[in-house]
């Protein structure tokens, strides 16, 4: 079996409430340039929608975006219209509100709860569909989600959102929003080697409710927005992958799935070469010896 051959279903399958998706899914914000959000060389309309149909032949059916990746020419939600509309069945999109950026790319502050229907309408004329599948949260420092998350709650009563998921978050934000209505993921930084001391615990608590936990920037370690190319990968992270004869940034892949049956890995890309590189990476099988190596890597971390 080449990387070319893999597929998204060698990752295996999680329920995202009543959504089966593959654990292996599809990062869109650097679909619009070469770092996130306006930073960067704007990408080539082209190939960021061949990207994603090629993702969608490969398995992907699990997109994560937002209205505000965007840069001076590019936005994410509308090129996964054109490239994906209509849309299949199966394909489970993903975005998030609180965040937002002006036209020019300015970041504003955090939306007020009275602004999340205006943010979750502005999804949907850009992706032209008539509900979401699923809408985060994504918190901006506030100590209650309450009723930030309660604003949500009440779109999803109103049809326009199908689930309800949490990012940014610290533990307490966890049980402050379930106490509102279900969550069926949560989404935080989490890395092999970037320090989170809430992470692990986070982790863990989500896959004792049964809900996702879907770690951003997992690739790109240190160098978040920057991409996997403005991150080091340790000497332990190097030698696993020159045993299984692959990139750092696949290992980093397969650690992430490796962490629980409840982890999705969203790593994004423009590139189609490292698309596939990606979904590959679904396929890999670490050893309990590797997975001690890393496992001491990321403790060391923390």
């Amino acid at each position: 079996m080449t990387a070319e051959t893999i597929t998204a279903d060698a990752s295996g399958t999680f329920e995202l409430g009543d959504l089966p998706v593959h654990r292996i899914g599809f990062g869109a914000m650097r679909l619009t340039g070469s770092a996130a959000f306006h930073l960067g060389t704007v990408s080539d309309r082209a190939r960021s929608i061949a990207v994603l149909r090629r993702a969608v032949e490969l398995g992907v059916n699990h997109i994560d975006t937002a209205a505000f990746y965007f840069s001076s020419l590019r936005s994410a939600n509308e090129l996964i219209n054109i490239a994906l509309a209509p849309y299949a069945d199966d394909l489970v999109i993903a975005t998030k509100v609180g965040p937002f950026r002006d036209y020019s790319g300015e970041w504003g502050t955090s939306a007020r709860p009275d602004q999340l229907r205006g943010h979750v309408e502005e999804n949907l004329r850009q992706l032209g569909r008539d509900h979401l599948d699923l809408v985060y949260l994504r918190r901006m420092g506030q100590d209650s989600i309450a009723e930030h998350f309660g604003a949500l709650a009440e779109l999803r009563e109103a049809g326009l959102v199908r689930h309800l998921g949490i990012s940014a978050i610290q533990r307490r934000h966890l049980t402050e929003a379930l106490e509102i209505a279900p969550v069926v993921s949560v989404q935080n930084r989490y890395a092999l080697d970037v320090p989170d001391p809430q992470a692990d615990e986070l982790l863990r608590m989500c896959g004792e409710r049964g809900i996702a936990f879907v770690p951003y920037f997992a690739v790109a370690g240190e160098g978040a927005e920057r991409g996997a190319a403005g991150s080091r990968d340790d000497d332990e992270v190097i030698a696993v992958a020159r045993a299984h004869g692959v990139s750092p940034a696949q290992i980093r892949t397969a650690w992430t799935l490796h962490q629980g049956p409840h982890v999705l890995a969203i790593p994004g890309t423009g590139n189609p070469d490292h698309l596939t590189e990606n979904v590959a990476a679904a396929a890999l099988r670490l050893s309990q010896e590797e997975l001690e190596r890393l496992n001491a890597l990321h403790a060391r971390a923390v």
